[in-house]
């Protein structure tokens, strides 16, 4: 299997103006992205995107997923007109990355699982993924695997409800602990004294349950989140911070609304959702 293509992407010159960033996920997942790239770039305008009428992807056939995404990046590009474009979910970002750079000429920033930095730093060569299943069964994932962590064992687990039970979290819903620690546990491996040691979250909703995952785990672990290098990627692209202060806003494609705590939330992100 090939390795993924590396995109070598342009430096940014914006003069005048704060630079605009539009982050794009799934759901609410990529405020852990977006949370990152405000605290390095808080002068930047940021534009939060939830495809909450697609909710969740890991419900999509993979043609129809692909389809819909890039419809709706072509419309978010040309009403908006961002400096930037974040592909915060791995789901979309594994799948459509090479197109979104085909159609348009400004940078596309992914999220991709962070199987590189996992494998390099385990000390018992041994590494879970938590991930969709739609990542999980992804040939961009698995190339990450072959190129990066050939020499570890990695073990792949697609959860099905975690991106779900965060969604519900964010919104200041109640969710149990034995649903979290039923969709962690497969992460958790012993084999000839040894056991994993390295967590990759490659959902950007897990983030936000990370104090759920620590308090459940049946014994410590590093917790890997990509949110920190993709802000730290934006940056480079986009240069520091100026000295201004950013605005931001949240658009969801159902046009609904979010609920009253879900706003309170997002507007810590400096967010308007109104």
């Amino acid at each position: 299997m090939n390795a993924p293509a590396s995109s070598a992407l342009p430096a940014i010159t914006v003069t005048g103006r704060s630079p605009r960033v539009l982050v794009f996920d799934s759901g609410v997942g990529g405020l852990s992205v977006l949370r990152e790239i405000r605290a390095a770039r808080p002068d930047a305008d940021l534009i939060y995107v939830a495809d909450d009428a697609g909710f969740p992807y890991g419900d999509w056939e993979e043609a129809a997923l692909t389809a819909r995404i890039v419809a709706l990046a072509d419309d978010l590009v040309a009403a908006h007109a961002p400096d930037l474009f974040v592909v915060a979910c791995n789901t979309a970002a594994t799948l459509v990355l090479p197109s979104l750079r085909m159609r348009h000429s400004l940078p596309f920033v992914g999220t991709v699982p962070a199987i590189k930095p996992a494998a390099a730093s385990t000390r018992s060569g041994m590494i879970s993924v938590l991930a969709t299943p739609g990542t999980v069964k992804r040939d961009y994932t698995h190339a990450l695997i072959d190129t990066y962590a050939s020499h570890v064992d990695v073990t792949l687990v697609g959860s099905t409800r975690l991106a779900r039970l965060a969604e519900a979290f964010m919104a200041g819903e109640a969710i149990a602990d034995a649903a979290v620690a039923a969709e962690i546990r497969p992460c958790f491996k012993r084999r000839k004294g040894k056991r994993t040691d390295r967590v990759v979250l490659a959902c950007t909703h897990y983030p936000f349950l990370l104090e759920h995952f620590r308090r459940l785990a049946p014994w410590e672990v590093e917790w890997i989140d990509p949110a920190p290098a993709i802000a730290r990627r934006v940056v480079a692209l986009i240069g520091p911070a100026e000295g201004r202060v950013g605005r931001g806003r949240a658009i969801f494609t159902s046009g609904r609304a979010p609920a009253a705590p879900l706003a309170r939330f997002m507007a810590e992100f400096g967010l308007e959702t109104a």
